[in-house]
């Protein structure tokens, strides 16, 4: 009866702020007109100042940091940090292959924090408040990664910080479709979050119970969405998606296209009404973290 009585709280969370203008309306439509209440800003977006005047425009809207560390640039020059970009800044653009370089290289271990700090303090520059960290290709939940970042919390105020996680069973009711990929992500980050909740709690910092859109990344779409919430079973819980506006002359965050349609749901009378169906109060984790302070 207890767990029946208990709040669900969902955010709905809109990932790379700053990415570009497309991403950047798509997220303030969403946030204006629909169901987005929280997003995460890359800081060397080539939209990122675009992206924090609008943040402070929609106070509403909670804004955290979208950690790059691969398919991205960096903060610091490369000659400051030479073993994780290339010559122009640029990190790797094959997430998994740099999970494991900065696992095991330790000229990248010792590098890492300095490119962390740089992007936490070019976020504080911006005056907005800091609601949550998560990572863009969530290299952030590496456990090396990781460790850094707890050891930044407290100067950073880092309060919350995104350990993602969901059912495959969930997902492929939702969609069939990479049942195999869908399976593997899924143990793969199930083992990531065990590690990654014991560092957190040891460290006082937050997560959620569940984060949905790691298995059906960039296709978060109306159909999709209306599949998968009634059969969230977790009462804390964060939904993250792409949406963004297709301008000419800017590139695509996603490799699906469907930027336009994942705003679209987002807006989506239908999913509001599913959303409220299954009890759930929208919320971020700015609330979150003024409810437990």
């Amino acid at each position: 009866m207890e767990a029946q009585r208990q709040q669900r709280q969902l955010i709905i969370n809109g990932d790379d702020f700053g990415f570009s203008s497309g991403v950047n309306r798509a997220i303030i439509d969403a946030h204006r007109r629909g169901v987005l209440t929280s997003t995460s800003l890359m800081v060397t977006g080539a939209a990122f100042e675009e992206a924090v005047t609008l943040a402070k425009a929609h106070p509403t809207l909670a804004v955290g940091l979208h950690l790059v560390l691969a398919c991205g640039r960096s903060v610091l020059p490369p000659a400051q940090i030479p073993h994780l970009v290339d010559a122009q800044g640029h990190f790797s653009s094959q997430p998994e292959a740099v999970g494991l370089y900065y696992q095991f290289s330790r000229a990248a271990r010792r590098e890492l924090p300095l490119e962390i700090r740089a992007q936490l303090e070019t976020f504080r520059q911006t005056g907005l408040p800091l609601s949550h960290v998560d990572g863009h290709v969530h290299v952030h939940a590496q456990p090396v990664v990781l460790h850094h970042l707890v050891h930044l919390a407290d100067a950073f105020k880092i309060r919350f910080i995104r350990l993602p996680y969901e059912e495959a069973s969930i997902a492929l009711k939702a969609d069939s479709s990479d049942w195999v990929i869908k399976q593997l992500l899924s143990f793969v980050y199930a083992g990531l979050r065990l590690y990654g909740k014991r560092l957190l709690q040891a460290h006082g910092i937050q997560s959620v119970d569940r984060v949905y859109g790691v298995l059906h990344s960039g296709r978060m779409t109306e159909d999709y969405l209306l599949k998968l919430i009634p059969q969230i079973q977790a009462n804390r819980v964060e939904l993250y998606a792409h949406p963004a506006i297709a301008i000419p002359g800017e590139p695509a965050n996603e490799a699906f296209g469907l930027g336009q349609a994942e705003c679209d749901a987002l807006m989506s009378d239908r999913v509001r009404a599913v959303i409220r169906n299954q009890g759930f109060e929208l919320t971020n984790y700015r609330h979150l973290g003024a409810i437990g302070s």
